[in-house]
């Protein structure tokens, strides 16, 4: 199982970090294998397009079945709203929403109403179908985090996306490890509660994935 942190339509780390996950399947195959990307594969970057593109495909030829699950972020939310709702587009736009128009050809100065039909349906189709979480091996994937002492059920969907505290800070027991991005750090953030895979990847930092095991973790990094 590999949980690959924020994106942020940097296709070109992707691409690297893809092809070690390739190899270390090939090195000592599973019976079967996960890949989650845990939201924010979007926006900020130069090629959004390019990693919807490489996200929709196959996953490569390995020795055994790979599942590939991609999660929503709060930048792939701000965008459909952005694409809804015409007064949602300047948070959008601030956020780095005008790299992921630029990718898709379209420009940002155009009228928000004529975004959506110059992004390929499938790509839209793509982002419209992201669940909010994921659950395997007794982690939790989700992009943001969790609220401390709320049910996973009444879990708002404000917070799964852009949580920060109490979060980050809590130290008591959750409903699993949650494996979480959106928070950037310089390097991975192992806790026993969580796991934060946000390095910042197209900010100065690498693209990196955590590789969950029965009595250690191994991360990679691209």
């Amino acid at each position: 199982m590999y949980a690959v942190g924020d994106i942020h339509g940097c296709s070109g780390p992707l691409a690297a970090l893809l092809r070690a996950i390739v190899e270390d399947l090939a090195a000592d195959p599973p019976r079967s294998a996960q890949v989650i990307h845990i939201g924010d594969c979007i926006d900020r970057g130069p090629d959004t397009a390019g990693v919807i593109e490489t996200l929709m495909r196959p996953f490569p030829s390995v020795p055994c079945p790979v599942r590939v699950v991609t999660l929503l972020g709060n930048h792939e939310d701000m965008a459909l709203a952005a694409l809804a709702d015409p007064e949602m587009a300047d948070i959008w736009l601030l956020n780095g929403g005008d790299a992921s128009l630029a990718s898709w050809g379209v420009s940002p100065a155009a009228h928000p109403s004529a975004w959506e039909s110059a992004i390929p349906r499938a790509h839209l189709a793509f982002l419209h179908r992201l669940p909010l979480m994921h659950t395997a091996g007794g982690y939790l994937f989700v992009h943001a985090g969790l609220r401390p002492g709320v049910p996973l059920a009444e879990q708002s969907r404000e917070g799964l996306l852009w949580i920060r505290k109490p979060f980050l800070s809590f130290e008591g027991v959750l409903p699993a490890v949650v494996v979480h991005g959106h928070t950037p750090a310089r390097e991975p953030q192992a806790r026993s509660n969580r796991i934060g895979i946000d390095t910042g990847a197209c900010r100065g930092g690498p693209l990196t994935a955590v590789v969950p095991q029965a009595n250690r973790l191994r991360f990679l990094q691209r």
